[in-house]
């Protein structure tokens, strides 16, 4: 027991050092998770032996598997079908195939070789899904067809496994690669991944396949005839604590059996969370099941990293990188071609290439499983761990990479061309979005002519369902400005999202129209210097009256009446403005606002004016009333 609290006081303490730093230098927590494994086991030799931590560890997979699960109906698979069958589908085919070629190439049979196409034609769920969501990449068309593929080939480690007892070769003993005896079966059974024996050794290869089976069928059938007795039971205890302990059992559960059968509890648990899905406990369990994932998401990554065999990667320096990287390559180079096919371009192509170009955590599983059942021998078992867990340490590399060629990528391809305008007005408003299309309906609303410019082809398309007009194209560009009438407008509304388009847009209307009127919309103070600085007449901050009124509100329930919380509200806003442009005349884009002295002491004035305002205005409406 002081053991295990000893590996695991070490493990979370190198995950609390590495993981902020690796944040902080933009290399993702992933990264951070295996560098703190690799720095604490094969590194600082802290950490020897990883087995019994590695079991624990291993749940992180499983219960993001079975969240995942719980968030796709049968219908939603059902819905994605084309995508899952035929992008996913055909990367796993067609890298199975490609590596089964190249490993009978160099020698191999073609039982391992299959097995070991199986193997290589998975990706890392974990790394992949951990990293989209950390940058904010699951939404992109590169994000959703990575997901679909990892969602394809967890889907398809099912009919591997239950494929995979029909390879065994029985097999006297055999030579390693260094002339020794190779280990038995029994003694790799604890070997590979820190996986232990199952139930299935010893039956053929059809009595594991119908074991398989039978533990599948009864997952499905569980899920659907018995989760809700059990919650109701539950309901009816009316404690908190019991749906955790209850979706814990449930995990727990299914990865026993599924370990007791041989099979992959993370694929169980997956299995069980899309029968789940359309339970009305869902919501229930992905809440209670979320804290403890990424932990132990995070510890996975840790035991992946503590458990890299140097020893064997300094004897076999050359080839082992070569094949790791080989293997990348191959599946690369597939992924880039299936994403030409299924009319992926620019930054969504290479995201999809470069982010499941690794294997994944499945191949310690099919590695384990292939080992138990004779298909492997014990010498190619342990240079295939080491090749997949390489590939994932690698991986968040290559995101970075992405990263990099992303910023020197213009997505031209999958842009559709800008609409001609044929239209002009007194106004013209840049941007249509939730700020926008208020100031568009009410200048509308007084007969005003309005011309809208957006470069958000679905907000312009939503605005003509509801019939307003409006224009596809950037509201940077000159001939677009000038075709909307930018010669002749009377006011120029700046309503977009990015404060840097909207500062440019500013200064070059100004520089363009110096009698134009420019009303600007502003994130914060500092966005409203740079406009003021850029020639903006009038800006706005888009929170600053929404929050003038919830203080208005707050002050009539802490005792003022109507009119004086009305009367501080306006004097606030009169005295902000009037603060705003002060400090803008001061206000240094160059210079720290904590290090500009003369901007900092013009602010306690002002804020100094303020309160004394507001306590005279006070005073003379109570005087008044009395």
């Amino acid at each position: 027991m002081g053991e295990f609290l000893f590996l695991a006081s070490v493990f979370l303490l190198a995950a609390v050092i590495a993981v902020p730093i690796a944040a902080r230098l933009g290399l993702g927590s992933v990264l951070g998770y295996l560098l703190a494994g690799v720095a604490i086991g094969p590194g600082l030799g802290l950490v020897a032996d990883t087995t019994d931590l590695q079991h624990f560890a291993e749940f992180g997979v499983v219960m993001m598997l079975f969240l995942i699960g719980l968030e796709l109906e049968p219908r939603a698979l059902w819905d994605m079908r084309h995508r899952l069958i035929g992008l996913g589908g055909l990367q796993i085919a067609i890298t199975m195939l490609a590596v089964m070629v190249a490993a009978m190439m160099m020698g191999m049979v073609w039982q391992v070789s299959l097995a070991i196409g199986m193997i290589f034609a998975l990706s890392s769920t974990a790394i992949v899904l951990q990293t989209l969501s950390e940058k904010g990449l699951m939404q992109t068309g590169g994000g959703r067809s990575a997901f679909s593929v990892l969602l394809t080939q967890d889907i398809a480690v099912i009919p591997m496994l239950v494929f995979l007892p029909l390879l065994a070769v029985p097999t006297g003993p055999t030579l390693n690669t260094d002339g020794s005896i190779q280990r038995s079966v029994e003694d790799h059974s604890s070997d590979a991944h820190g996986h232990t024996m199952s139930l299935v050794e010893g039956l053929p290869g059809w009595g594991v396949t119908l074991v398989t089976l039978g533990a599948v069928a009864l997952i499905i059938l569980g899920g659907i005839y018995g989760a809700r007795p059990i919650f109701r039971f539950i309901h009816a205890a009316n404690l908190r604590e019991m749906y955790t302990a209850l979706a814990l059992l449930i995990v727990i559960g299914i990865a026993f059996l599924m370990t007791a059968v041989g099979l992959s509890p993370a694929l169980g648990t997956f299995l069980a969370g899309v029968v789940l899905a359309n339970s009305e406990f869902r919501h229930e369990l992905e809440s209670d099941i979320e804290p403890f994932k990424g932990l132990l998401l995070g510890l996975f990554f840790i035991t992946v990293g503590a458990g890299i065999d140097f020893n064997l990667l300094f004897s076999e320096p050359i080839t082992i990188l070569a094949l790791a990287l080989g293997v990348m390559l191959l599946k690369g180079i597939i992924l880039y071609m299936l994403g030409r096919a299924f009319k992926l371009r620019g930054r969504d192509q290479w995201l999809f290439t470069l982010g499941l170009a690794q294997a994944g955590e499945f191949g310690f599983v099919l590695i384990s499983f292939s080992l138990q059942q004779s298909i492997l021998p014990g010498y190619l078992a342990d240079r295939l761990l080491l090749i997949v867990a390489l590939s994932m340490l690698i991986t968040p590399l290559a995101f970075i990479l992405y990263e990099v060629l992303s910023k020197r990528i213009k997505d031209s391809a999958d842009t559709p061309e800008h609409d001609t305008i044929d239209d002009q007005g007194t106004v013209i408003i840049a941007g249509i979005g939730r700020f926008g299309q208020i100031v568009n309906r009410l200048v509308q609303s007084v007969g005003a002519k309005t011309v809208v410019i957006d470069n958000n082809l679905q907000t312009i398309q939503l605005m003509r369902r509801f019939g307003y007009q409006g224009f596809f194209g950037d509201p940077l560009r000159p001939d677009l400005l000038h075709a909307a009438g930018i010669a002749k407008a009377r006011v120029l509304m700046v309503a977009l999202d990015d404060p840097i388009a909207a500062e440019k847009l500013v200064r070059y209307a100004r520089r363009l129209r110096p009698d134009i009127h420019i009303v600007a919309r502003s994130r914060d103070r500092t966005h409203t210097y740079r406009l003021y600085q850029a020639g903006a007449n009038d800006i706005v901050r888009e929170l600053f009256d929404s929050s003038l009124r919830a203080g208005r509100y707050v002050l009539e329930n802490i005792g003022l009446s109507e009119f004086e919380a009305s009367e501080a509200e306006k004097l606030f806003y009169h005295h902000d403005r009037y603060s705003v442009r002060e400090l803008a005349k001061l206000w240094d884009p160059n210079i720290r606002s904590a290090q500009n002295e003369p901007y900092i002491e013009r602010a306690k004035e002002l804020e100094k004016e303020l309160e004394a305002s507001l306590l005279a205005a006070l005073e003379a409406n109570n005087n008044d009333a009395a």
